[in-house]
Order: structure tokens, then C-alpha cells, then sequence
């Protein structure tokens, strides 16, 4: 090609990119796009949005904006343009829309710390299909059957180790809890076993990255965290090559159950178990934390948890049975009420990432396609104008609407609009009624059997992952030797 040629086609290029610009500018005015500030080049606003606050406030990003735009604003985060919804409606419609206007959309490095089958990361068919199958294990029936049971026996392996006149770490023992309950339901792990616990030292190595910033360099928590991931599936993996080659694939755990009853790959099962092991553990662990941090400053919802689980314990005493029962479980309603109020107010996931699918438009505001959009579900959670005195803990609150739900055949006895502390529509949680009876049977034996109070000042802190700095230390007084001794 001539010079002259090579200086035609350049400036041709040249014009047909400002062309090109000029037409995604134009578009990009035409639009109705929320108030809001994106903040600095490249950076945006993610360092302001994850800055540490109260896990039971919004934070002062939050408070800012809303007030300088209000409830529905664009912004700059994880480094896309992105528009944030604090509004009830647009997050509603948000996650009912899953899938034709909106998609899950989480930041690449939370999918190479999970796993790409990871179902948090999943979208479409592939995660439907990796849903079917944990509902299928996490069903109402298996609740019943199985999982009561282990549930309270975890519990009482916990609690029995707590002695009177003691301090205790409240969020450990939280965790504890929860992580032997889900690698002996997943994998068949035994608590104290040497396995276990070495399972648990990567599995906490894990964790630390998982909430850390995503630096991939030697020596950052991230590095450390991928190091422990590659370790924990080696671990999965062999016991899965375990359960093949011995003919053990029925076993009653679900490790068993997919490698019998799906047509998963190697891979895919290894991110489900890795992924279901985090949401299973993480999650229940910190609301249950949450609610012992909640109840120690509210006596009087503690003394009325009290009658209503010694009213229990005291029927199936009278029955001789030593094991709570279902229907026992389904009494426990002011339990329920406690429970509801901790995941509003303690919000352990606190917002979702979503992307427009399609150009969408809401209350005269245009969402443009490819956009990230932002649910942020403890925004509603805490919005005065929706619930009252939001920033206090008040379980009672939830008692009408309790009773309103029995008189209609609810199932769910605090089903709301603007409450959704496991999500909603097609990636509603999956373990939400698990997670629902973990807490339920804790606050049971702990109400029952000890008294606490704070050891230290701690608070819970969102950044964005709800933690308690100093773990939460309690002082425990026993009331009177545990009911039962039955521990695994």
C-alpha cells in the first residue's frame, strides 16, 4: 500500500471512531441515567462504598448519597459504571427479574477464589441445574429426617464445651458450629477428627482471602487463600475418588448423593461441594453470632425465648424423648420473630451484583444495558419509612405480621415485600430453611442452659462482609447442666 493509501485509510478509521464516539455519546446524554458521581478515573467510588462502618447502619457512603440523590443513583464500582438501588421496588424487581432483564454479576475475582461453577458466580441453565440439586438435598423432607437431628447433636457437641464462669469467643464457637454440621453433612467428616481439623486450617486461610483484597502477589492474603483452595479440592477430590473406586457413592451425605445422582463433572463437583461449604458455613455463622450479640443487649426478648423453649423442654420431657422433634421446632414462633429481626438488622449479606441484560427503565430512570446494578438489601432493611425505629432491635415487630401470615396459610412467617435477607426469585437461597433451623435449635439449647453477657466492647462491622473485630468474646453462666448430653 502507498503512503498516500496508508494515509487515506488512517484517517478513515479515524472518522469512523468519532463517528462511532459521537453516536455512544449522544445515546449515552439521551438517557434519563439517575443523579450520582462516578467518582475518580479508573477508581470510581469502591474504596468510599467498602470503607469499614456498623454492620447495623448503612454506612456514611450510603447515608451521602442517598441524601444528596436518593434512593436510586449511579456511581462508579468495581471498576464499571454502576447504578445503585436502595429503593424497595427496584431491588424487588431486580431479582424477580433474574434472567431476563438483570444477571448475577460478581466481580472475576470472586469467581478465581470460588471456582467458575461456583453457584454464586453461575448464571442460566448451569445454575438452575446446580440449584435443583442442592434443593434437592436441602429438602423439607431431609430437614424432618436427617438434618433436625444432626443439627441439635452439633449443637450440643459445642455447647457442652462451655464452662461456667467462663469467657468465650462467641464468634469461633459460631463457626465451630457451623463448619462441623456442613463438612459432616457434605463429606461425612466427624468434629475433632484430624482431618477435619486440618480441613478447617485451609478452609480458614480460605476464608481470609475470600474477604481480602484481590492482589495476587506472594505473601497477600488473596496468593494464600488460592494456595488453601488448591488444597481443600486435592481434599474433595480424593475423598470423591474414595467413594468411586469403594462403591459408596449412596452414602448419606451429599459429596455421595451428587457423584450418584447427577451427571456433574469432576470439576463441577468439586466448586459445588467448595461453594456450598462456604455459603453453608459463612453465612449461618455470622447470624448466629449476630443474634448473641443482639440478644445479650435485649433481656427482655432473652426472658420471653426462655419460657417459650422451656415450655418445649418441658413437653418432650414429659414425653421422654430427648430429641426435639419437628412439630417442637415448628413452636418455636418468637424464635422465629428473633430470627427475622437479626438477619434485618444484622444484614450478613448486605447487597447483590446484578447487570442489565437490555436497556431497562424504571420510576423515569434509564438502567442501560451492561451496566452493573447494586440491590442494596440493608438499605430497605433499614429504611425508617418502611420499618419503624429500623436501626433498633425489636423481634416483636414481626409477631403481627406472624399472625397475619397463619391466618392467610403462609408458609413463611416472615415472608414481606421489602424483606429479603436470603434474596429472592430464581437464586433465592437455597439453604435458607436450613439455615433458619440452625439458629432456631442453637438459641433453643443456649437460652435453655446459659446466660451471657458481653466480655468486652465489640460491635459487628460491615467492609463488606459482616465481622465482629474482636470475635465477639461473651461471659457465660450455666443455668444448670445441659439437657442433654447427646453429642456426636
Amino acid at each position: 500500500m502507498s503512503d498516500f493509501g496508508t494515509l487515506e485509510f488512517a484517517l478513515f478509521f479515524i472518522s469512523l471512531s468519532l463517528i462511532i464516539y459521537n453516536l455512544c455519546r449522544r445515546k449515552h446524554y439521551s438517557l434519563n441515567l439517575p443523579p450520582g458521581s462516578m467518582g475518580w478515573p479508573f477508581l470510581g467510588e469502591t474504596i468510599a462504598y467498602l470503607k469499614p462502618y456498623p454492620a447495623t447502619t448503612i454506612g456514611k457512603y450510603m447515608e451521602q448519597h442517598i441524601s444528596r440523590y436518593g434512593k436510586i443513583y449511579k456511581s462508579h464500582l468495581f471498576g464499571e459504571p454502576t447504578i445503585v438501588s436502595a429503593d424497595a421496588g427496584l431491588n424487588r424487581f431486580i431479582l424477580q427479574n433474574e434472567g431476563k432483564l438483570f444477571e448475577c454479576s460478581y466481580p472475576r475475582s470472586i469467581g478465581g477464589i470460588l471456582g467458575k461453577w461456583s453457584m454464586l458466580v453461575l448464571v442460566g441453565d448451569m445454575h438452575r441445574d446446580m440449584r435443583v440439586i442442592s434443593l434437592n438435598f436441602l429438602s423439607n423432607a431431609r430437614l424432618k429426617s436427617h438434618l433436625l437431628r444432626e443439627v441439635e447433636k452439633h449443637t450440643l457437641f459445642v455447647l457442652s464445651s462451655w464452662t461456667h464462669n467462663s469467657v468465650i469467643c462467641a464468634q469461633d464457637e459460631a463457626k465451630k458450629f457451623t463448619f462441623n454440621l456442613m463438612a459432616e453433612h457434605i463429606m461425612s467428616l466427624q468434629p475433632g477428627k484430624l482431618e477435619t481439623e486440618q480441613l478447617k486450617t485451609e478452609y480458614i486461610t480460605f476464608m481470609k482471602g475470600v474477604v481480602s483484597a484481590p492482589l495476587n502477589f506472594p505473601g497477600t492474603a488473596y496468593r494464600r487463600a488460592l494456595k488453601s483452595r488448591s488444597i481443600i479440592l486435592k481434599f474433595i477430590e480424593r475423598k470423591m475418588d474414595e467413594r468411586i473406586r469403594n462403591g459408596r457413592e449412596d452414602e448419606n451425605d451429599l459429596l455421595g448423593w451428587v457423584v450418584k445422582n447427577s451427571n456433574l463433572s469432576k470439576e463441577q463437583i468439586m466448586d459445588l461441594v467448595l461453594s456450598l461449604l462456604f455459603a453453608g458455613h459463612e453465612t449461618s455463622s455470622v447470624a448466629l453470632a449476630l443474634a448473641i450479640y443482639f440478644l445479650q443487649g435485649c433481656p427482655t426478648a432473652v426472658q420471653q425465648l426462655r419460657e417459650e423453649h422451656m415450655e418445649i423442654a418441658k413437653a418432650k420431657k414429659e414425653t421422654g424423648k430427648t430429641e426435639l422433634s419437628w412439630e417442637e421446632y415448628k413452636k418455636m414462633e418468637f424464635t422465629q420473630c428473633v430470627i427475622s429481626e437479626t438477619l434485618r438488622l444484622g444484614n450478613v449479606v448486605r447487597f447483590l451484583h446484578r447487570k442489565a441484560l437490555k436497556d431497562v427503565r424504571y420510576k423515569g430512570y434509564d438502567i442501560p444495558c451492561g451496566w452493573k446494578v447494586l440491590p442494596v438489601i440493608a438499605a430497605v432493611h433499614l429504611d425508617e419509612s418502611l420499618f419503624d425505629q429500623a436501626w433498633h432491635f425489636n423481634p416483636w415487630r414481626w409477631q403481627h405480621q406472624q399472625q397475619q401470615n397463619n391466618s392467610s396459610g403462609a408458609s413463611n412467617p416472615s415472608s414481606n415485600n421489602y424483606f429479603l435477607p436470603f434474596g429472592g426469585g430464581p437464586r433465592l437461597c437455597a439453604g435458607s430453611e436450613l439455615a433458619k433451623l440452625e439458629m432456631a435449635l442453637f438459641i433453643h439449647h443456649l437460652v435453655l442452659n446459659f446466660e451471657w453477657t458481653l466480655a468486652q466492647s465489640d460491635e459487628a462491622v460491615a467492609f463488606p462482609f459482616v465481622d465482629f473485630p474482636k470475635g465477639l468474646p461473651i461471659a457465660v453462666k450455666r443455668h444448670s447442666p445441659l439437657v442433654e448430653e447427646n453429642g456426636p
